[in-house]
């Protein structure tokens, strides 16, 4: 089973300072048919303007990912961690007993644009924690790179939740099938560009839900920039 999860379809946030897109239910946008997809709850778009951010605020057993796109995103934690990362940066908290962090636009000047990702977890209460690591585009290029496991294999980052997300980078006509395990579900985000997921075609901002499917097959009809979820029930 397909699913297509259209850009313009998103639930959509204006703060002035902060221009955001929501993939599923989130703060203030509420639809009951969009509340996540397996462990997968939040896909959120977001743009900040200069000097601007998110204050102080606090998480408790949740996996947060953060993918740059372009800019510089500000990171600090109640971990005693401090950041700033730009684009190819990938960072992962557990949130788990409980974190309090900020997120603040770095350039005063210039917009940034990332992807946040909350993933339920598989255990709660867990130790808090953080990590970060760069992946450069050539890891990414032609192939799909593993930049987040549960347990940290090829160099990824490691999640609390037995789910795998890599990150592409495609050029037109290129072509990856991404082989998915009897009960898994596959989510494909198209961070920008165009391609095919399983025939169905998606623009900038499109998902797609799997289910039932053997395999994810991905065909760039243009130069294309994604990020594919394999995950359980």
């Amino acid at each position: 089973m397909l699913q297509v999860r259209k850009s313009e379809e998103r639930g959509l946030a204006e703060h002035g300072w902060l221009s955001s897109r929501h993939t599923f239910s989130f703060a203030g946008y509420w639809d009951p048919q969009h509340m996540g997809f397996g462990p997968l709850r939040v896909i959120n778009e977001d743009r900040v303007q200069g000097g601007q951010g998110f204050g102080t605020h606090s998480h408790q057993d949740m996996e947060i990912i953060s993918y740059v796109l372009d800019g510089a995103l500000e990171h600090k934690d109640s971990l005693g961690t401090g950041s700033v990362l730009r684009y190819g940066d990938v960072q992962r908290m557990s949130a788990g007993t409980g974190v309090r962090h900020s997120e603040f636009n770095h350039d005063a000047a210039e917009t940034v644009h990332f992807l946040q990702i909350w993933v339920m977890p598989e255990k709660q209460g867990v130790k808090p924690s953080y990590e970060e690591k760069h992946f450069d585009e050539a890891s990414k290029r032609g192939q799909l790179r593993l930049i987040v496991s549960p347990d940290g294999r090829d160099g990824s980052l490691r999640m609390n939740q037995d789910a795998y997300l890599y990150a592409s980078i495609l050029d037109s006509g290129d072509k990856l099938t991404h082989t998915l395990a009897s009960g898994r579900l596959g989510y494909v985000h198209v961070a920008r560009g165009s391609l095919t997921v399983n025939g169905t075609r998606l623009n900038t901002g499109d998902a797609l839900q799997i289910e039932n499917e053997s395999s994810i097959t991905l065909e760039a009809a243009e130069a294309a920039e994604l990020l594919v979820f394999d995950l359980p029930r």
